[in-house]
């Protein structure tokens, strides 16, 4: 027998190969197959931990327009057809001058003082028209100067209720009340009042008016048109 075996040994060689190529070749299909699957969970998690590492993008809201801090483009609180009176408290304010800008009240004699502007009358003028009066007073200090006056209270607009109530006198108008308000605010009738004899007086321009007001009819329900909504300088007379 040679060294190498002889020739029964290397037939025996080639039958062992030729039985193990076949698993050979499912080992090798095995292995790639898992590395084909292990690649791709590998590249599935690296997408879902980058989708969950990273913010979301949003598309950017609109963005609100600035806030605009003059007064004078901002639209007027007060109403331009009031006009301002005694005791009537008015909040000044002048646009970058916290130094002049100020709540002030109406002074009996209709005027109100303001640094660098001194003294204005404000009182029978209407807000819009007092902004421009201390804007052009504030002209040879302020360079443009921007001026807006709102009524913080009003107190100047009053009505009088007199006659046989439990508190007659002046009252503000608050709230637009009627002639039913005003009663209920001066403590109700004495016990002689005559109730069914009310009435109003109003100043006009053609002079003054006697509104009628039964007090009977109107809390059963009964002409409601007679309880009139109160304008300033009305007086209520309860016989």
């Amino acid at each position: 027998m040679s060294r190498n075996g002889g020739p029964g040994w290397s037939a025996r060689f080639e039958a062992r190969r030729s039985r193990s190529a076949p698993a050979k070749l499912m080992l090798t299909l095995l292995v790639c197959t898992w590395l084909a699957a292990s690649l791709a969970a590998q590249t599935a998690s690296a997408n879902q931990a980058g989708s969950e590492g990273q913010p979301t993008k949003v598309a950017p809201a609109a963005t609100a327009a600035p806030s605009v801090e003059s007064p004078v483009t901002a639209a007027k609180p007060h109403d331009d057809t009031f006009v301002i009176g005694n005791d009537d408290v008015l909040a000044i304010n002048v646009w970058k001058e916290p130094d002049i800008s100020r709540a002030i009240p109406v002074r009996s004699d209709g005027k109100i003082s303001l640094p660098l502007v001194g003294e204005v009358q404000a009182a029978g003028q209407t807000p819009a028209a007092l902004e421009k009066e201390i804007a052009g007073k504030l002209k040879s200090y302020i360079s443009e100067p921007e001026v807006t006056v709102m009524v913080q209270q009003v107190n100047s607009q009053k009505f009088n209720i007199l006659g046989q109530v439990v508190r007659p006198g002046a009252y503000v108008i608050a709230n637009s009340p009627t002639v039913l308000d005003a009663i209920a605010l001066a403590g109700g009738f004495r016990d002689f009042a005559k109730q069914k004899s009310i009435y109003v007086l109003r100043q006009g321009p053609s002079g003054e008016t006697r509104l009628a007001f039964n007090y009977k009819e109107v809390i059963q329900g009964k002409n409601m048109a007679q309880n009139v909504r109160l304008q300033p300088r009305d007086t209520i007379i309860v016989p």
